[in-house]
């Protein structure tokens, strides 16, 4: 039999000295993301408060102080049997929630079922959280088991939250939005520990990827806060997803799951359904899986394991001429390239792993270790104006570790890991040899289509690997005019971070088609890279973070609490801060521009335009980390009449992303290989015969890289080179978050209304370096490309400037699904004012001078109106219906109007907002995209531990077109009258995917 201990409420000043000095010299990361609940309420006076987990057996206990006030911190989600005195309550805890219960009234009759993480079913009502100043809304695992899914990505389920998107592309690729804000701002955070990408932001794994970033088998439930996140939160500009994962139970559980479609359950894509389309393309989904908990010793460990696979043949874009002011080229390409053009697929596979012990240590410690293990592979970068033959290879591999000690104090609660990542991306070219692009004219840019090989600037290996420490320090015994939650932390992060791209294979030869001419026989020129003599195409850095932050949930009265944090965070990147800018660049900035008057150096031209090439020269020594990263984090919450029916909310804090390395490496990879384009003399093509520039046409040069190699007379020259030159008073991306808003309960109902404003900026934006020799931009309608320095190729600059402002309208109602109701729903209403001077995901800026010189515009991945209902209802025979429609007005077209329609005779960024729409059921044709997907399953029970359930989902059940690529005009006779039509041809794409049938069967015990 277990002992127990009384804990006293108030702690001495010795005991709480010594937990802030430990916390604070053990230099552990703050990771503190946590997914465990808290539980406060009243007791009787002095009575000893003990919440016990129905299926582990772990249990946890508190004293109440003087006013009977208690806290439960360090929770895992799960089913508790709560006692004070003589008075027992079980409830439901979710993840990430504090919650109030109150122990002073006897006991109430159970609201309903309950589904705990581990699958034990407990009669519990679940608490809901109301007095929390975040925007966020729960995930249980109801829903993922039953609300109709396209992905088995977790993440899916997201899309239900007012202020989110989770998008699939053709391709398979899946992104999740929240807000206005570019998709690398969202950060998810799985038992605590954050998933980030420090390469492509987001979630690691992610990067052109059709699979999911952790089996969903593994998942119990998960908390979507879109803004107002409290300070524990770091490395997030959005939305920030607290994840837990299931745990093994003292009774063995398992699940055994297979899931299919093929293109004969699905109707065709808009493409293939297009004249010309040509028949379906053969592709296939197949998805399984198991899971399996259990204990190792009743009540004190316990583990569990699964896995998932994916095995898909999924349509891509078809292959066509897609850009749109060259469709009448389409028919004079090689006969052999045409012979391509249409419907396209593409393979992918992956595994997916994960393991978790925990161990009940004693009374008041616990150890939980996991690791998750991750592999794919797939063809991709294929489809629209690339051919099969020139798509490249990606891999994605992740492996995490997590070693975490819990201990439960008489007043404090510490939470103490130790993880361990690597992850990489990996692609690689499908095919070697010499890849052939066609461009209408001679115009290098105006590219038609890629066929015959990979590009080597698709070959990349970046990734990222090292240890965390971490520590987080929760005292849940203060009282001072109220009572306190205090909790704090501190992280130390070493990561090693790789940034590779480029590579010398796969030289490109330009053919020049005429538009009723056909193909010319011989290519134009040649573009190949080739290194630079000194330098590497890949740059590694040992990325050092550190972060602090304490929060206080400060209930002041039965009616208000205030929380109140802050964190502050450090980052010191090496291969920036430490970078030296080449001397061969240096002077070539400083001797005489080719395209100027005499005298004219190109930095003096740089400065014509207001640039200072002195703010991206690196001496080494002239760099400095940010460290004013102070992130106040301020909210309230009032309940009105201290019952939690009616509660008023509201907030105000910044938070901090980070520079992605994607972009901080390129200073060191882009200069390392020289880019040479080289001509072909053909009829006259070329004035002279000049080495590295234009030489007789040899047919043998098709053979590859060694044979146009012999071309290069001079390896030391950078002509050619792209030359990034990022600011050296970089700052780290942020967003300011302000929210008011209502909750309120009515029965089973929960609703909420929230006004929401986020301003992001500083987001890391690339421009041209390059003016004219007045300072300018634009002349005669064109930026000034190849107007390089002497002996450099294009310069590109690196600077923050990317702004964006969300003003929303968030609206949701919920009614949790029970057994005994039989019928769950959720409603999520988004409405959007986003605006941004550069839309989605978008980082390089070339269409005006600098990122300040772009206009904030309406942005392209925001519908201004979106609305999400599920629901899930039982039928009788143990059969159950859920379904989800997703409604969305049309999102805006980002655009470049060329100078004939532009009031100041230069191309200016533009939105168009009035794009066609389609009419739901009834009504005008208001509607961009539009979506129901219905899903029916049946349970058989083999025995009472046995139950077999079969099921079939049904994906876009009405195959409604919701077309998301467009014809569109600027007007007649330099008359800017925009318009705007769907492309419906074999070339054209969609939002949602065509009808497809899932079926799948699951064995759980």
């Amino acid at each position: 039999m277990k002992s127990k201990h009384s804990f006293r409420r108030t702690p001495s000043r010795s005991v709480l000295a010594i937990a802030l000095v430990g916390c604070m010299a053990a230099s552990m990361p703050g990771f503190a993301q946590s997914a465990n609940a808290t539980l406060r309420g009243k007791a009787e006076h002095g009575a000893e408060v003990t919440a016990t987990n129905t299926a582990t057996g772990l249990s946890r206990r508190v004293v109440a102080s003087a006013d009977g006030s208690y806290a439960l911190v360090g929770l895992p989600p799960g089913t508790y049997s709560v006692q004070a005195g003589g008075n027992t309550k079980t409830v439901t805890l979710s993840v990430a929630t504090s919650v109030s219960l109150d122990l002073t009234k006897a006991p109430e009759a159970p609201a309903g079922d309950a589904t705990n993480l581990d699958t034990v079913q407990v009669k519990a009502p679940p608490l809901q959280e109301v007095k929390t100043s975040e925007v966020g809304t729960n995930i249980s695992l109801q829903q993922i088991n039953n609300v109709p899914q396209l992905t088995r990505n977790f993440l899916e389920f997201a899309d239900t939250v007012p202020g989110m998107q989770f998008t699939t592309d053709s391709s398979g690729h899946s992104d999740i939005r929240g807000g206005a804000q570019q998709t690398s701002a969202v950060n998810v955070y799985i038992d605590g520990v954050g998933q980030k990408s420090y390469l492509f932001g987001g979630v690691s794994g992610q990067q052109q990827s059709a699979g999911n970033p952790f089996p969903q088998l593994a998942i119990g439930e998960y908390k979507v806060i879109t803004s107002n996140y409290k300070a524990e939160f770091d490395q997030v500009g959005s939305a920030a997803i607290v994840a837990a994962t299931k745990s093994g139970t003292n009774e063995f559980h398992g699940e055994v799951f297979g899931r299919m479609t093929n293109s004969d359950w699905r109707a065709q894509t808009v493409a293939e359904a297009a004249p010309g389309g040509g028949d379906k393309q053969k592709t296939h989904q197949n998805e399984y899986g198991f899971a399996l908990g259990g204990p190792i010793i009743q009540d004190k460990m316990h583990f569990f394991v699964s896995y998932e696979g994916k095995g898909f043949v999924i349509p891509d874009d078809p292959v066509a001429v897609v850009n749109t002011s060259y469709l009448n080229y389409a028919d004079d390409l090689p006969a052999s390239v045409q012979a391509k053009y249409g419907p396209i697929t593409r393979p992918f596979n992956e595994d997916l792993y994960f393991g978790k012990i925990d161990w009940e240590i004693g009374d008041n410690d616990r150890l939980e270790l996991t690791a998750k293990v991750r592999r794919e592979d797939s063809i991709d970068s294929v489809g629209g104006n690339t051919t099969a033959e020139a798509a490249k290879i990606n891999k994605n591999s992740e492996d995490r570790y997590d070693l975490k000690w819990e201990h439960y104090g008489e007043s404090y609660f510490n939470e103490a890991r130790i993880t361990y990542e690597d992850v990489l991306f990996n692609p690689t070219a499908k095919t070697i040899g010499s890849q052939s692009v066609y461009t209408a004219g001679q115009n290098q840019n105006n590219v038609l289509i890629y066929d015959d090989a990979t590009s080597g600037l698709s070959i990349q290996h970046k990734g990222q690997k090292g240890p965390a420490f971490q520590d987080d320090l929760t005292f849940n015994s203060f009282s001072w005019h109220g009572d306190h939650v205090i909790k704090m932390g501190v992280k130390y992060k070493d990561v090693e971070l790789t940034q590779s791209e480029n590579s010398t294979v796969n030289p490109s030869f330009y053919y020049a088609v005429t538009d009723g001419g056909g193909t010319a026989d011989i290519p134009y020129q040649v573009v190949f890279s080739y290194p630079y003599a000194g330098f590497s195409p890949s740059v590694t850095t040992k990325d050092k973070q550190i972060g602090l932050y304490i929060q206080d949930d400060w209930d002041v009265n039965d009616h208000l609490q205030l929380n109140l944090g802050v964190r502050w965070d450090y980052e010191k990147v090496p291969s920036y801060l430490d970078y030296k800018t080449p001397q061969a660049v240096i002077d070539a900035l400083n001797t005489q521009d080719p395209n100027a008057p005499d005298g004219q150096t190109f930095a003096q031209t740089m400065a014509l335009g207001g640039i200072d090439m002195n703010d991206y020269i690196s001496t080494g020594s002239n760099r400095k980390a940010d460290k004013g990263n102070i992130a106040p984090r301020l909210g309230f919450s009032y309940d009105f009449n201290a019952d939690q029916r009616w509660v008023m909310f509201g907030g105000a804090g910044r938070s901090y992303d980070r520079n992605l390395y994607d972009y901080l490496g390129l200073e060191q990879v882009k200069g390392a290989l020289s880019q040479y384009t080289i001509s072909f003399l053909e009829s006259g093509a070329c004035d002279t015969l000049v080495a590295q520039s234009c030489v007789n046409w040899d047919p043998s040069y098709l053979s590859g890289i060694n044979a146009v190699s012999s071309l290069v007379v001079d390896p030391t020259s950078r002509s050619g080179t792209e030359v990034d030159m990022l600011n050296n008073n970089l700052k780290t991306p942020y967003s300011d978050q302000f929210s008011l808003g209502l909750r309120h309960q009515m029965g089973d109902w929960n609703t909420s209304a929230t006004l929401a404003y986020v301003h992001s900026k500083d987001g890391l934006a690339f421009t041209l370096g390059s003016r004219y020799a007045d300072g300018s931009f634009w002349q005669d309608g064109s930026q000034p490309w190849g107007h390089n320095a002497t002996g450099l190729g294009s310069i590109i600059l690196g600077d923050n400037g990317i702004e964006t402002k969300a003003k929303q309208v968030l609206l949701s109602a919920d009614k949790p699904y029970t057994k005994d109701s039989g019928w769950g729903f959720t409603a999520a209403y988004t409405f959007s004012s986003a605006q941004g001077n550069r839309g989605g995901d978008e980082h390089y800026a070339f269409d005006a001078g600098t990122i300040y010189d772009y206009p904030l515009i309406n942005l392209a991945s925001v519908p201004k109106h979106r609305l999400v209902l599920t629901g899930t209802y039982d039928l009788p025979w143990d059969i159950s219906l859920s379904g989800k429609l997703t409604l969305a007005t049309p999102q805006p077209l980002n655009v470049v109007i060329d100078t004939n329609y532009s009031s100041d005779q230069t191309p200016t960024p533009a939105s168009l907002t009035h794009l066609p729409g389609q009419r739901f059921l009834i009504g005008g044709p208001i509607f961009g995209t539009r979506q129901l997907d219905l899903s029916l399953s049946k349970d058989m029970h083999v025995t009472e531990a046995v139950t077999v359930q079969v099921r079939a989902d049904v994906i876009n059940v009405f195959n409604w077109e919701n077309y998301s690529s467009y014809y569109y005009t600027y007007g007649t006779n330099n008359v800017y009258s925009p318009s705007v039509a769907y492309n419906d041809t074999n070339t054209s794409t969609s939002y949602s995917p065509p009808r497809t049938v899932f079926l799948s069967a699951r064995v759980i015990w």
